[in-house]
């Protein structure tokens, strides 16, 4: 099963992007933006960026926690994983972005 973006509404009105791995797994959470159209510009810059591993920033957190950012050409964020324990589990992560993000399909929630 291949990887796929869900588009969901949040509480606060704006629009989210989550891209799901094969086994239904977040491993990537979009920012909020302010309408549908927007978000789904966001998936496309996701698709078109993923598979450039300096793309990537690799980040921990302050309860020492480790996470990445996948970043535009502009370096604005498009896209934020969850908390990892160790390096090789975020890393495992990145790949796991790098390899379902171009061919997800997309879907509504």
């Amino acid at each position: 099963m291949s990887g796929k973006f869900t588009v969901f509404a949040g509480k606060n009105g704006q629009t989210y992007f989550n891209l799901k791995a094969g086994n239904g797994e977040i491993i990537l959470k979009s920012e909020g933006y302010r309408d549908k159209a927007s978000a789904h510009n966001g998936i496309e810059s996701v698709r078109k960026n993923a598979p450039d591993a300096a793309r990537y920033e690799k980040k921990t957190s302050a309860s020492g926690k480790l996470h990445f950012n996948l970043k535009a050409a502009n370096h604005q964020v498009i896209g934020s994983s969850e908390m990892y324990d160790s390096e090789s589990s975020r890393d495992a992560g990145i790949a796991s972005v790098m390899a379902n993000a171009p061919d997800a399909k997309l879907g509504e929630e």
